[in-house]
């Protein structure tokens, strides 16, 4: 059986990921930070619940040895990640925030990927890792600056593991989402909907989960099998420089 590991997988982009993931033949051994999510859109499927937080090593350790009970691990999709819990200006930003926020999006990311990337080596059948980055990688937003760091960190632990495992058969990729319909973005969708009223996203819609499980679909089944190390954009045009 071939098993796929995705964090933050009750909701959002995690959700929609692990449910294509299912629809290709994995089983998927999902993380949340909820003890009792609503997982029913996962009744009858595949899916193993492990509680926890990815900043934890604990926690890492509990989803690792399920996900290894299942089967041979070939995918990991790096989805879990939080937005500050008081958007504040760089100059305030406290160390508190940027502690939890870096535990999750950037410590707890790099070091399940080294976890499963040596086991994945042991396997020795290859893989696939995908991480889930941001536009705020490459964009500056003065008010939840943590956010961005964590996330330009999480661009270069894509690099290093891909160049690292590069001669094992696994790829590494990131995909930086734009602005995209999931819970974090929910407390500031008014301000997002005039922003692309007004023109901020080229295509002129939300994304959704939908649209970057199927790019994490692309990166775990091999249709990409030839790109390693790779940004892959998908913020529906938002990054265009225009005259």
């Amino acid at each position: 059986m071939k098993v796929a590991i995705v964090t933050g997988v009750a909701g959002g982009i995690g959700k929609a990921s692990a449910l294509m993931l299912l629809s290709k033949g994995y089983a998927v051994v999902g993380m949340g930070r909820s003890e009792t999510p609503d997982l029913t859109d996962f009744s009858g499927l595949q899916l193993t619940y492990v509680p926890g937080d990815i900043s934890s090593a604990d926690d890492r350790k509990n989803l690792f040895e399920a996900a290894r009970e299942k089967g041979d691990i070939m995918a990991l999709v790096n989805v879990a990640g939080v937005a500050p819990k008081v958007r504040s200006d760089i100059l305030e930003m406290t160390e508190e925030s940027y502690d939890y926020v870096m535990g999750i999006n950037t410590k707890g990311t790099l070091f399940l990927t080294q976890t499963v990337a040596n086991h994945m080596i042991k396997q020795g059948k290859g893989g696939s890792i995908v991480n889930i980055s941001s536009c705020s990688a490459y964009t500056s937003s003065t008010s939840r600056g943590e956010y961005c760091i964590s996330k330009a960190g999480v661009s270069m632990i894509t690099k290093l593991f891909a160049d690292r495992l590069s001669s094992e058969g696994i790829t590494v990729n990131e995909i930086c989402p734009g602005i995209i319909a999931t819970g974090m973005t929910e407390a500031v969708k008014a301000k997002y909907d005039k922003l692309i009223s007004e023109g901020l996203v080229p295509l002129g819609r939300w994304g959704t989960p939908e649209d970057i499980a199927k790019i994490v679909i692309a990166l775990c089944d091999g249709t990409f099998g030839y790109t390693t190390g790779a940004s892959l954009i998908a913020d529906g045009g938002m990054h265009i420089r225009k005259l």
